[in-house]
């Protein structure tokens, strides 16, 4: 029994580890678009973040707590977005382990056409991170502008959840 347990508890551990992503999709404006309407059966959070940015990575513990409660639900879905660049890609995956970031991270690299498409995630946006977006069956439902909360994130979930 000793032994199943020791096997048990090693899978585990090693299950836990896999579920961390080893590389990070870098994506156009256009593609993010594509990828956000094709889960358009779930609520979609995606949180646009840096790991240079101190709100952003301040925020996203209590992100992968919700994500962790929530992610077995087939109508709940997060995507993290980094906006960080392209060269610093193996930064950003190494950021993913030592956070234990569990949500998928995706990079947008296209930071040169932010103007274009800034406003067509909303156009009271300004430009600063992080920012929240949640979308419904492909429409946008709630747009929170800076640092969010554990509580209201799982609220806003539960809320638009049913």
């Amino acid at each position: 029994m000793k032994n199943v347990l020791i096997l048990l508890a090693v899978f585990l551990c090693f299950t836990a580890f896999n579920a961390q992503q080893k590389e990070v999709p870098s994506m156009k404006y256009e593609d993010l678009e594509k990828r956000i309407q094709k889960e358009n059966d779930k609520l979609l959070v995606v949180n646009f973040w840096a790991t240079t940015c101190a709100p952003c990575v301040k925020e996203l513990p209590d992100f992968m707590e919700i994500n962790n409660k929530f992610k077995d639900n087939p109508k709940f879905k997060m995507i993290l977005v980094s906006l960080d660049r392209l060269v610093d890609k193996e930064r950003v995956i190494k950021f993913i382990k030592n956070k234990n970031l569990t949500a998928e991270v995706v990079l947008l690299d296209d930071i040169k056409r932010m103007n274009t498409w800034i406003p067509k995630f909303e156009k009271n946006w300004d430009g600063n991170i992080p920012v929240t977006i949640f979308y419904k069956n492909g429409q946008k439902v709630h747009f929170n502008d800076g640092e969010m909360g554990k509580e209201d994130l799982e609220k806003t979930i539960n809320d638009n959840l049913q």
